[in-house]
């Protein structure tokens, strides 16, 4: 389970960071002073890494963090955070959840009348009618919305309940035989 959240947070990194090296940096194309007679150090550039205005060493350039688990590994991080929810009997199973409106008033009502007030994830079947209660929900802080083909250990990790529709169920299990 920790290694399919690190994945995930590492994969959400955007790695832009970049520093300018001595090849990078403008000047320094000549050599400061001549090489022997003045008692000095031997430099050939003022932008080398030891003058100030020089090049970084080894300083962060960009790349992609992300890297990926066997699929065993993530179905198996799946299936515990989700056999978790159960033991915790934090996973709630509704028939449906649909709105007439979209109106954040009305999801509120139906996740007080669910009696959920923490950190929630609703997880709908992409085939459902799950427009008006996305559109309901995106301005509550504490709740979070997910297909069940997008469900990632993530999203489960940052929600102390699980809320799914019957049809999405049936998908996860689908997915996880």
């Amino acid at each position: 389970m920790f290694d399919a959240v690190i994945m995930q947070q590492a994969s959400l990194r955007q790695g832009t960071h970049d520093t300018k090296g001595r090849s990078e940096v403008s000047g320094g194309g000549k050599k400061p002073w001549r090489q022997k007679g003045t008692g000095r150090a031997r430099q050939g550039s003022i932008r080398a890494p030891q003058w100030r205005g020089g090049g970084i060493v080894f300083g962060p350039t960009p790349r992609s963090y992300g890297y990926r688990l066997n699929r065993k590994v993530r179905r198996l991080a799946l299936r515990s955070y989700l056999s978790s929810f159960v033991a915790d009997k934090a996973l709630v199973v509704v028939d449906q959840i649909k709105l007439d409106n979209p109106k954040t008033k009305d999801f509120t009502k139906v996740m007080n009348d669910l009696g959920l007030n923490r950190k929630v994830l609703f997880v709908f079947d992409v085939e459902e009618d799950w427009e008006n209660a996305w559109l309901g929900m995106r301005n509550l802080q504490n709740a979070t919305f997910t297909t069940a083909d997008g469900l990632s250990c993530l999203d489960m990790a940052n929600a102390y309940t699980l809320v799914a529709t019957e049809a999405a169920v049936k998908k996860i299990e689908e997915a996880l035989k």
